[in-house]
């Protein structure tokens, strides 16, 4: 299958802590990062979360440095016991997708 991503996407472990901004409780809940680039970021749930729905994220680098930002829902397929997402990332710094493409830039080199 071809690859029809703008931005490489690269493996990244961590956690991502994501509440909805219309949501004045502001539960949190847990996910597991599949991949990220510069622009989104895939991801499984065990909740349900809404396309379209935008939500706060901290996502916990490899540096373990903690990046806040939002990400928009825009994929959602329901596998099994648990739901895969993928989302864009809305109002990242420069900074931030700049640190995300340095670690990119490292893991290619290694290989």
């Amino acid at each position: 299958m071809e690859e029809r991503r703008r931005n490489v996407r690269t493996d990244l472990e961590g956690e991502l802590v994501i509440k909805r901004l219309d949501d004045r409780t502001g539960d949190k809940v847990l996910i597991r990062v599949n991949d990220v680039s510069k622009t989104g970021i895939g991801f499984q749930c065990d909740e349900e979360l809404e396309m379209g729905s935008v939500y706060e994220c901290f996502l916990t680098l490899w540096t373990k440095e903690v990046m806040r930002t939002f990400i928009e829902i825009v994929r959602a397929v329901k596998k099994e016991e648990e739901n895969q997402y993928g989302g864009i990332f809305i109002g990242m710094t420069e900074m931030d997708a700049y640190r995300i493409e340095v670690y990119q830039t490292v893991e290619e080199y290694k290989q």
